[in-house]
């Protein structure tokens, strides 16, 4: 008999997954409490920016997606870098001319990717139901009609919760179990804000780049989009957005070549909510062979290493190939799905609150810039046998906590290297101050 899988969240992981599991011959039915991306118009769907790098892209090109996405998205090659003076220096993202990222929205990847779940044999989606409760024994969701009411209870041979950092099959899934649970809130929350493009369509600066206005009390960062605007998120400590009565007065003192970009900054700022920013590290990620958890419902991260999406799509990557292994036992590859995953997603945890850091605090220092320098002039020199933190988490599928460690060890050679060149220098000086000596 054909097996059953209940996806509960339509976001990218789902839907993604939904394609993988059509494949392996599952019927999946996955259901989706906000109503149908497809018809809404751009402003119900206001929508914000990912950045598609080497994970997210291989997972969607697995399931042969990449090449209807390639239109929809702008190459960023690289930061630009703001700084108070006005310059904004460009800093590549590798030293190789593919090491790029991939700037789309959100609403065009999601609605692709629904078209493409709903073309595979076997697979629905009914939008507009929300989880009221979850059996896990019987692998059975219990839901509501958003509008009408109408109760509903359906029954596969297992759920897959991908339903968010809130997640609501996760929170019923661990009930009564002994979980370990790590929920963080960042001190910092964001709006959303607009670089529309000029008035004869051009792009007001450079399109093809992540633009970053660095600073440790408020940070912007911009992604392009392909009709020449960009789409900004200010991030400020939460209290302060409140404080700010006057925004383009704000603007003016502490991002002077920013304002100038943003003709409605005072409207948006007035309208657009503050959102709020949450990490999750959680275990178990599974309940023997009835439910799972996937993307942000099991690991949800801060967004300053451009991960969490591209984490999320590689996580059905993984699933895919534990279910290829284990194809007669659901409950043996959720826990090889998880055994194999979770620590690497820990570290990411911890890599994007690092990177947090650097983007408020170190994209101006010259030691920093110094540092990023050399890792790519040493990864051009060493072609594979140097590669860059950055490069290994972005522009690679290596996994994450032997990325951290690789980098780790590359650190320990610079700074022996950095040591053993100091030393050389200063045996120089001495003897060369010896061989002068002081003279009369």
């Amino acid at each position: 008999m054909t097996r059953r899988i209940l996806i509960v969240g339509a976001g990218p992981a789902g839907t993604l997954l939904a394609c993988y599991l059509a494949r392996r011959g599952f019927q999946v039915d996955v259901y989706e409490r906000r109503p149908d991306p497809r018809l809404l118009d751009e402003e119900e769907s206001r929508s914000i920016n990912l950045g598609l790098s080497a994970r997210g892209i291989k997972a969607l090109d697995d399931i042969g997606l990449m090449d209807t996405l390639w239109p929809l998205t702008v190459p960023m090659r690289g930061r630009a870098i703001h700084l108070p003076d006005g310059g904004a220096p460009f800093q590549p993202y590798g030293a190789h001319e593919g090491e790029i990222l991939h700037s789309i929205l959100r609403r065009d990847l999601i609605t692709t990717l629904i078209d493409h779940a709903e073309a595979q044999p076997g697979v629905s989606f009914h939008f507009r139901h929300r989880l009221v409760d979850l059996d896990r024994e019987a692998a059975a969701v219990h839901l509501a009609e958003e509008g009408t009411g109408a109760a509903l209870t359906v029954r596969g041979d297992a759920v897959i919760g991908a339903d968010g950092a809130f997640s609501q099959v996760r929170t019923r899934m661990q009930h009564g179990l002994r979980v370990d649970h790590h929920q963080e809130f960042l001190e910092w929350g964001y709006k959303e804000l607009t670089i529309p493009a000029a008035d004869d369509g051009s792009a007001r600066t450079r399109l093809e780049a992540l633009h970053v206005w660095p600073g440790e009390d408020a940070l912007i960062v911009a992604h392009p989009n392909r009709d020449n605007s960009l789409t900004g998120t200010l991030f400020l400590p939460v209290e302060r957005f409140e404080e700010i009565a006057d925004p383009e007065e704000f603007f003016r003192t502490r991002f002077p070549d920013a304002i100038g970009l943003m003709p409605h900054l005072a409207k948006e700022y007035a309208e657009h909510p503050v959102g709020h920013l949450v990490s999750i590290r959680t275990s178990p990620w599974h309940y023997r062979d009835r439910v799972a958890l996937i993307g942000d419902a099991c690991h949800a991260v801060y967004p300053f290493y451009g991960q969490g999406m591209n984490a999320s799509l590689e996580d059905c990557t993984v699933l895919d190939r534990c279910l290829g292994a284990h194809p007669d036992d659901l409950g043996r590859a959720f826990a090889e799905y998880q055994r194999l995953r979770k620590p690497h997603t820990d570290v990411l945890d911890e890599l994007s609150k690092q990177n947090f850091v650097e983007l408020r605090d170190r994209l101006r220092s010259p030691f920093h810039l110094a540092r990023k320098k050399a890792d790519l002039l040493l990864a051009r020199l060493l072609p594979g046998r140097w590669v860059p933190l950055y490069t290994m988490i972005s522009h690679t599928t290596t996994p994450y906590a032997d990325a951290l460690a690789r980098a780790r060890r590359q650190d320990t050679v610079l700074r022996w290297a950095g040591a053993a060149m100091g030393a050389v220098a200063l045996a120089a000086v001495r003897r060369s101050t010896r061989k002068g000596g002081p003279r009369c």
